[in-house]
This record gives C-alpha cells, sequence and structure tokens, in this order.
C-alpha cells in the first residue's frame, strides 16, 4: 500500500498536527536510505525557499557531528512541503546527508517541524533573487587584488565564471573547494587558447574588511600555483565595498552571517555569465562539478 507522502508538521497552540514525512517510494518501517545515508536533527529559520529548485534557505545551528551553525541552502525530499514554509518560520528537521570518503554529499530535509511561525505580517529584512538564465547582472564593482576597481560590465563580450569565498574559511568542502575547482578549470581553459582568450574568472569574497587587495593577491597566487609571478589577468579575485556588498549577497542569492573568531556563516553561489552580460548557469551549492562547469561554459561561449 502506498502511503501518501508529506513533509510538513505544524504545532500551532494546543493543537499538534503530526504527518510522517516519507519519500515516494518510502514506508513508516523503510525509509528512502542508504547504508552510507546518516540523519542528523537541524533547527534554523527559513530565509528564503526556491521551489524551482526544491530547495530552502535556512540559516539553522549547529549541526553536531557534521557542520557549524551557517546559512545554507537545503533540498527537500518532497518539495510540495515547500508552499507550507514561508519567511521567518523556525523549524526543525531531519537532515540527511550521504557520506563516502570525500565526506558528506546531497543533503536534504524530510520530517520538517514548524515550531514557531513568522508573524502574519513578516516581511524579511533581506528579498534574496534566486539567479535564474536570462537574467541581467547588474554592473557590481569591485576592488581586485591589486588594488583596481573593475565593474562586470567590462567583461561584456566574456564568459565570466564567478564564485563567491573569504579567504578565512576553515571548512574545505566549503571556499577552499570552490577555489580548488576554479583552479583546475583555469587550467583546462589555459590549454585551448581561443576560448581563454573569451572567458574569465571571479573570486568574490563576501569579506572585505578582512579581505583586502594584498591579502587577496596571496591567497590568489597561492591558489593559481603562480605565487610572486601571478599576473591574474584571467582569473581575478576582488572584494566590492560594505556599502556594495549586500546588494551583491542579494541579487547572487548568497546568505552570510556573522560567525565566532572572524567566522562567516554563509552559503555558496557559483555563476556562469554570459558574453551578454546575462545569467546562463547558476549553482547555489557545492556539489558542481569541474567537467559540468566546463561544458556550461563551453555552451555559453559558443
Amino acid at each position: 500500500m502506498r502511503v501518501r507522502a508529506s513533509s510538513i508538521v505544524l504545532l500551532l497552540a494546543m493543537t499538534t498536527l503530526a504527518i510522517t514525512a516519507l519519500g515516494c517510494h518510502g514506508t513508516a518501517n523503510s525509509p528512502t536510505t542508504s547504508p552510507a545515508t546518516k540523519q542528523y536533527p537541524i533547527r534554523g529559520t527559513v530565509i528564503s525557499t526556491d521551489p524551482a529548485n526544491g530547495e530552502v534557505l535556512l540559516k539553522h545551528d549547529d549541526v553536531p557531528g557534521l557542520m557549524p551553525a551557517m546559512t545554507m541552502a537545503y533540498r527537500l525530499e518532497d518539495p510540495s512541503a515547500l508552499s507550507e514554509l514561508h519567511p521567518g518560520d523556525i523549524i526543525t528537521a531531519t537532515l540527511l546527508a550521504d557520506h563516502d570518503a570525500a565526506g558528506p554529499k546531497n543533503l536534504r530535509f524530510r520530517e520538517i517541524v514548524i515550531v514557531a511561525q513568522a508573524r502574519p505580517d513578516y516581511k524579511p529584512a533581506v528579498n534574496y533573487h534566486v539567479p535564474a538564465k536570462g537574467d541581467v547582472v547588474p554592473n557590481f564593482t569591485l576592488l581586485n587584488q591589486s588594488g583596481h576597481k573593475i565593474g562586470l560590465q567590462q567583461f561584456h563580450g566574456q564568459v565570466v565564471l564567478m564564485t563567491f569565498i573569504y579567504t578565512r574559511c576553515p571548512l574545505s568542502d566549503f571556499c577552499p573547494r570552490m577555489s580548488r575547482n576554479f583552479a583546475t578549470i583555469d587550467k583546462t581553459l589555459k590549454s585551448d587558447p581561443a576560448l581563454y582568450k573569451d572567458t574569465h574568472l571571479l573570486s568574490v569574497s563576501f569579506d572585505p574588511t578582512y579581505d583586502t587587495p594584498k591579502v587577496l593577491r596571496s591567497y590568489g597566487a597561492a591558489y593559481t600555483g603562480n605565487y610572486v609571478n601571478e599576473t591574474f589577468k584571467h582569473w581575478e579575485f576582488a572584494a566590492p565595498s560594505p556599502t556594495e556588498l549586500p546588494k551583491m549577497e542579494q541579487y547572487f542569492d548568497v546568505g552570510v552571517t556573522p560567525g565566532q573568531n572572524g567566522t562567516l556563516q554563509h552559503s555558496l553561489s557559483t555563476v556562469v555569465i554570459g558574453k551578454d552580460g546575462k545569467v546562463f548557469a547558476f549553482w547555489p551549492t557545492n556539489d558542481w562539478t569541474t567537467a559540468e562547469v566546463l561544458a556550461e561554459i563551453h555552451s555559453a561561449a559558443s
């Protein structure tokens, strides 16, 4: 017998509505997990929802045994549950993660419980824009590793691959992973001179106070492997001004909140911008591959 799927449990005052969340092929005694899948309790505040991708951006507490507190987008096993979630809702859920030698991946939610609803008149302080193909990218201005101002419009006619990082990020699977992937992509593109000329890589820091041009130059040169000989002609490292930063974070769906000891809790955002200055492809997580991104770059450049 198939059990009707649902993924929301709503607690209101003295009334408790409990609906067990089951996968579309699951039953109460046989959840849709594999032996390599681990489950973790998670609690946080909904920042925004993304029905197109079946995801929720959640600002959550520490997940013991998995990750520190941060703001990050997560996939729902039952995307229809997004219609029940609203910015400002406080939820608990079961976070599932598939583990292998490389660590946790394929993070997704089930058994969501709304423990506190947003006020009926709640309006989020920040309206995050989820980049979609064809969206025109504003001409954000940044200060690069050489202390020069650059604007995104100056790259019109080139395909731009951009991601967001900060140099003090302590989590190897977040900013360092983005930078390692970019290093691989940069070297791969260099083997095709025509495509190399038509592309540009940009790593944007959301920590402009600490990530000065000098810091970005040192950080970037280490990842390119050229150190003092790096010219940064193809891959730049830059940061927006503190006043420009919130606009850029909101447009590219990057959630950032202060942590402890100078750390930042943040989501991820990687985007391919076409030669026409419009979004061509977007990834809100860390699970994209260099091969996948290179294929989008080739397509955007053709």
